[in-house]
């Protein structure tokens, strides 16, 4: 039987009821400035009027985003969507020449930029229809426009449940950034599941902190706050800085804060953490990559039984496992150290073989996932399509085994695994066992090319004080691990360099080796 209608709420549709319900309530804090449910929704409406107007916006439009974290582009997602055009935001601390890139490739017909990305407005001029700046003068300025409108209604579009949103770019760790298509029906389950597995019970009297850019997942954390009614705290600070982010939980009560592992371990190792009551906070979310075990023990005995982690790409949104506050723990013995949690309410996950059958309890394999937090693929790349997709699972890309509890265990991307003397190494066990050396504070391993062995592991550090002696080290995890895994070289650098989420990638370590003539190129 074929459905009567695959007509689902226009994502808009959380922010006008929200409103309704809370309109006095505050929604949005950045800095000294404040906004009222009722407020952001006004304004939201008269960016969507000036958007159809002036732009001649209509549904599908694909709406290209060059902005640092600010109310604007809070509210402008919620005026594309309610027309039906998809909200592209990029990594705003990428090239012109990245974005311009991004804008032909989405195939972006106006760009929302901050009017100091001078640059990138000007390299993607070509590429686009019409731009609107924020913080800018004349016509085309954000805030020019939603005073010429405001009060200005706007009827959401009708939407399907495989209409596109928003464009969510891949952090491009192979090659160019691909646009994981989310839609309005998936999306609003992405936001219930969050809900009602990362943070049960938060509400209108609840805050939430953003410390990551808003076109990523901070930005989907944000749409679950903003669905019931939980005001978001925006940093004055352009940069992540520790002391600032303790104060505003302490001054507004903050109950959960969406992040990476990097920077929880930025956040707990920081003094601030000590001076300012962060006892509001009930869920620390952590994704993007798990983390280490060293780390995780020092959150919790700063924090408190207070961590949530979840596993998931872009493409599912986040929604593929959960471990709960619950299941973490100080005590190895009362934990499943190295587990990323069980599946998330609606979704189910495999670990399968390379023909595609489930792997046995304890057996590594490729994670695969179903369900309705699936994206629908990536714009205009029927390759990386065919590439992801078998018998309806998506194939994430990364190894991993369950055991027969139903809890999954990382061992990595599949793109990370080398081979050394015909073994498979798995860097991240290896970068377990250099985090216990109480030296270290932060590492990656990489697999080299060696003429005898095809590939022998590489070992990056920051140390906490003065790099310990290499040698020494050697040793010293030499007797922690099998001789075969042990990395031949170890090089320690001050930093280490992040990606824009501020994780630690592959990508920019090998990059970084081979600027600085460590590897060779290729």
């Amino acid at each position: 039987m074929q459905p009567v209608s695959t007509r689902v709420m226009n994502l808009s549709h959380f922010l006008t009821e929200t409103a309704r319900r809370y309109p006095d309530d505050l929604g949005l804090v950045w800095g000294d400035a404040r906004w009222s449910w009722t407020e952001i929704e006004a304004r939201a409406t008269a960016f969507a009027a000036a958007l159809q107007d002036r732009y001649g916006a209509v549904k599908g439009d694909r709406i290209l985003v060059q902005s640092a974290n600010c109310n604007q582009m809070f509210e402008a997602a919620f005026a594309c969507w309610k027309l039906g055009c998809v909200w592209v935001p990029a990594n705003f601390r990428q090239t012109p020449e990245e974005v311009t890139w991004l804008a032909a490739s989405s195939g972006a017909r106006g760009l929302i930029a901050g009017a100091e990305f001078t640059g990138h407005i000007d390299a993607c001029a070509e590429a686009v229809a019409f731009t609107v700046t924020i913080g800018g003068e004349g016509a085309d300025a954000y805030e020019a426009l939603v005073a010429a409108h405001i009060g200005v209604a706007v009827a959401p579009v009708t939407v399907d449940r495989d209409d596109p949103a928003w464009f969510f770019f891949t952090s491009g760790t192979t090659g160019k950034p691909k646009a994981a298509v989310l839609t309005h029906g998936q999306l609003a389950f992405v936001v219930t599941n969050h809900l009602c597995d990362l943070m049960p019970a938060t509400g209108p009297k609840d805050a939430s902190i953003v410390v990551a850019p808003l076109s990523h997942g901070a930005g989907i954390h944000q749409l679950a706050q903003v669905a019931h009614g939980v005001k978001t705290i925006l940093p004055a600070a352009s940069r992540f800085d520790p002391e600032e982010i303790w104060a505003l939980v302490a001054e507004w009560r903050v109950t959960n804060i969406f992040t990476v592992p990097t920077i929880v371990k930025m956040l707990v190792e920081h003094e601030a953490v000590h001076v300012h009551d962060h006892s509001s906070l009930r869920y620390v979310i952590y994704a993007g990559a798990p983390m280490y075990r060293a780390d995780q023990k020092t959150a919790l005995q700063v924090l408190g039984p207070k961590l949530v982690q979840y596993f998931g790409l872009g493409e599912v949104t986040g929604n593929i496992t959960v471990l709960p506050p619950s299941q973490h723990s100080v005590d190895d013995d009362r934990m499943r150290i190295g587990t990323c949690g069980q599946a998330r309410t609606g979704m189910q996950v495999q670990i399968q073989d390379t023909e595609g059958r489930e792997c046995a309890p304890g057996e590594t394999g490729e994670i695969a996932v179903i369900g309705p937090a699936v994206f629908a693929g990536y714009h205009d790349n029927p390759e990386a399509n065919a590439k992801s997709f078998r018998d309806g699972w998506f194939l994430t890309g990364d190894l991993g085994h369950m055991d027969a509890e139903g809890f999954v265990y990382l061992t990595g991307r599949a793109s990370d695994m080398y081979i050394s003397g015909g073994s498979n190494i798995y860097p991240r066990e290896i970068e377990e066992k250099i985090l216990l050396h109480p030296e270290i504070a932060e590492t990656a391993v990489l697999g080299i090319p060696d003429p005898k062995w095809g590939e022998v592991g590489i070992a990056v550090c920051v140390a906490r004080g003065a790099p310990p002696d290499t040698a020494a080290m050697l040793d010293w995890l030499g007797a922690r691990l099998p001789r075969y895994k042990v990395p031949k070289t170890v090089i320690f650098w001050t930093e280490m360099p992040k990606s824009a989420y501020g994780k630690i990638t592959k990508k920019l370590i090998r990059s970084e080796l081979i600027s600085r003539g460590d590897i060779a190129d290729g």
